[in-house]
């Protein structure tokens, strides 16, 4: 049986127990710990894979399928939640499954011939989570930041979930550093899984209904009842998603170029995790300056995505390890862009009931990118760096013209 709207949803508030901008900090730091746990994990994955076996093109298919998970399957998460009403169901389930599943990749270094096979399937598990409940937690956000500001409130969301994107790798080099392991590394994240599990039950406990912050939206989504009508979405927005696909292609994974930094002699891999710590400052950077900017000047400030991407493999893919390290920090501003602005634009242009749908239906279309980019970089990482960063130039060329086609779009 469908479960019921009142299941998850209570009756209409006249006020919210929290400010909005407290219930947009509250579950920035619940981001933050997070993030503490996954970031922390992604900044090691690739010499962590590396040492129980894995080549270039392993680490990159595997980070890429991961990534490609963590979007597409988003298709079926944000759906079911704008059906159920079940947002925090979700959300809280998968924060669990991050919270377990990376800690456990500590144990594949003792389980012999299996430990590649095992690592690989935990990095997945945790992808998965994302999935399950990104787009329930961006539609919980969404409603909170429609009243300070949806570019303000994914700004600085993302520049609290950044702290902990910075953190986190921080943590695993210190403890790698000491230990000389990376397994050790990893099995320290349960203590910031467990954070963000008890931070998010109280978030909850308090605000159990974030739509009251956005009386339309709320009034929407409570008339909208148990949907079961087909998805229908605008136009524009597929405009949009196509755009913001053809930029994630050129946006390798961290896997790819972390595997380049120790493969190159560039790196020990203990410092691989301090490198990205930089990266995640400036995409908390980037999300901060573009997010004020997108309220101020509109979502135009996005044209600047595609010219941050297209320099990334020609620099993070370099043999010095100076410009190496502003690739890498170019590319964290464009994670971070992605990752904050973008997804206060997808907000703006669809109806709030659809919130989640649309942003699942937007991942999909960014993880079938990430897919691709992840085994393209991956493969053409040996022999083939002119010939990728050739593709990539083409295919931000074509999303800077989509981008371009998306404001004409909402201009008329």
């Amino acid at each position: 049986m469908t479960p019921s709207a009142d299941a998850e949803v209570p009756p209409p508030q006249r006020s919210a127990p929290w400010s909005a901008w407290r219930a947009v900090a509250g579950l920035g730091v619940v981001s933050l710990a997070g993030d503490m746990v996954y970031e922390g994990a992604r900044s090691i994955t690739g010499p962590f894979l590396a040492s129980l076996g894995a080549t270039a093109l392993v680490v990159g298919l595997v980070t890429g399928a991961g990534e490609a998970m963590a979007l597409v399957l988003r298709l079926l998460s944000g759906p079911l939640a704008d059906r159920t009403h079940r947002y925090w169901a979700f959300t809280i389930t998968g924060y669990a499954m991050t919270a377990l599943s990376v800690p456990l990749m500590a144990v594949s270094p003792f389980l012999g011939g299996s430990g590649l096979a095992v690592a690989c399937a935990l990095v997945l598990v945790e992808r998965t989570g994302k999935a399950v409940r990104s787009p329930s937690k961006t539609a919980l956000l969404a409603f909170a930041a429609g009243a300070v500001g949806r570019g303000r409130g994914f700004a600085v969301h993302k520049a609290l979930d950044q702290v902990g994107a910075f953190a986190g790798p921080l943590l695993v080099a210190g403890v790698v550093t000491v230990t000389a392991a990376t397994w050790a590394g990893l099995a320290v994240l349960a203590v910031p899984g467990a954070v963000a599990m008890a931070v998010l039950l109280f978030v909850r406990a308090r605000v159990p209904d974030m739509s009251v912050y956005d009386p339309q939206g709320a009034e929407s989504v409570r008339a909208a009842g148990v949907i079961t009508e087909p998805t229908v979405l605008p136009g524009r927005f597929y405009l949009f998603a196509t755009s913001s696909a053809a930029s994630t292609l050129g946006l390798m994974t961290f896997g790819v170029i972390s595997f380049h930094l120790v493969d190159a002699d560039l790196v020990a891999p203990a410092l691989v995790p301090v490198i990205y710590a930089v990266a995640m400052l400036t995409a908390a950077a980037a999300a901060l300056v573009t997010g004020f900017a997108y309220d101020r000047w509109s979502a135009k400030v996005l044209l600047v995505l595609p010219f941050l991407v297209v320099t990334v493999p020609a620099l993070a893919l370099a043999d010095r390890l100076w410009v190496a390290v502003v690739g890498v920090a170019v590319w964290g501003g464009a994670a971070g862009v992605q990752e904050s602005t973008v997804k206060a634009l997808v907000a703006d242009l669809v109806p709030a009931r659809r919130l989640a749908t649309a942003y699942g239906v937007f991942a999909a279309f960014e993880g079938a990118a990430a897919l691709l980019g992840g085994g393209l970089a991956g493969a053409l990482y040996s022999g083939g760096r002119n010939d990728l960063i050739t593709v990539i130039a083409i295919c931000q060329a074509a999303s800077l013209i989509l981008l371009v086609a998306v404001f004409r779009a909402i201009r008329h």
